[in-house]
């Protein structure tokens, strides 16, 4: 994941508009405050990164970048101790402006958050901030109106295959069709998840095939949950729950994981609307209740009792 982290604005694979922007920013040397939010894998670190890069020489990086994650102690007292102290100190011999990054920005207390609205305003003569968080509502107000927002959305796969593509034939690896598209399914638009899914893969079966992924990861494969829904809709109970707590147990599957793909094939299989309704609020309440800590034992025979009463009520209808 590091190894490939794009170094230059040019590499970066999406959101053109943003990075378009922000090159124009730079170009004329008017960079605002920065808040770029959106979900982990999506490029943010590496796009302000990159900034940094073209706008700081290698040597000039460590006296005018300074940058925080949430690893690192960012208090109300590292606000207003070195943080301040940083942003304070003109640059003598560049003109120009210092640049301070805060990563993970949500996990900074509403404290410390506060302590930094008043210097962010009283330093934008020599310094930009920029704050990089995953839940904008975890930022206060006061901060995201001293900032430009940018949001950074899920990746298409359209933009994350041939990056994929890219590292694939840097590394040589082997990598079916279908391998390809279980990678880009399962790290629904995670950049940083994709490229950790297909080294795990490729570490532990040499080959990335769809199976191989979905078994690395633990998902249930598309072949099991067509099996689990046929034995629910066809079988009698205690067959179809005999046959699925074995699948489980040698699968190492977690219900949770069946029901979300579960999900998507009831949307798929052609039900009286009535019918769906019905059974999709039944799907909620097992989650909501597999999410409160319930044996799964339960609730896996409360999942075969909703499709077996489905069966009844569609073989009623007809």
């Amino acid at each position: 994941v590091e190894k490939y982290r794009p170094q230059a604005l040019s590499e970066l694979v999406s959101h053109r508009d943003i990075l378009s922007t922000v090159q124009r920013f730079i170009s004329e040397d008017r960079l605002p405050h920065l808040l770029l939010y959106g979900p982990p894998g999506t490029g943010k670190t590496s796009t302000i990164l990159a900034c940094a890069r073209q706008l700081y020489r290698e040597r000039e990086f460590g006296s005018m970048v300074l940058e925080l994650n949430a690893s690192d102690d960012r208090g109300i007292d590292i606000v207003r101790g070195p943080i301040l102290s940083f942003a304070s100190t003109r640059t003598i011999f560049k003109k120009g402006f210092k640049l301070v990054i805060l990563d993970e920005a949500d996990a900074m207390t509403q404290d410390a958050q506060n302590a930094l609205r008043r210097v962010i305003e009283k330093f934008t003569e020599n310094t930009r901030f920029c704050l990089i968080c995953n839940y904008l509502s975890k930022i206060i107000p006061a901060l995201q109106s001293r900032c430009t927002r940018f949001r950074f959305g899920p990746l298409t796969p359209e933009l994350m295959v041939p990056r994929l593509q890219h590292v694939i034939q840097e590394e040589g690896v082997d990598v079916t069709e279908d391998g390809m598209k279980a990678l880009v399914t399962l790290s629904s638009g995670d950049m940083r998840r994709a490229l950790n899914i297909l080294q795990s893969t490729f570490m532990a079966f040499g080959k990335v095939t769809e199976e191989n992924v979905y078994t690395c990861t633990g998902h249930p494969l598309k072949s099991d949950i067509a099996n689990i829904l046929d034995w629910m809709l066809n079988q009698d109970f205690s067959t179809a729950y005999r046959q699925i707590m074995e699948l489980k147990t040698l699968k190492g599957l977690a219900l949770q994981d069946i029901l979300t793909e579960i999900h998507l094939f009831v949307h798929r299989v052609d039900f009286p609307p009535s019918i769906r309704i019905q059974l999709l609020i039944k799907l909620a309440d097992i989650e909501y209740r597999l999410a409160a800590g319930t044996s799964e034992k339960i609730q896996l025979s409360s999942l075969i009792a909703a499709f077996q009463v489905t069966r009844d009520l569609v073989v009623a209808e007809a």
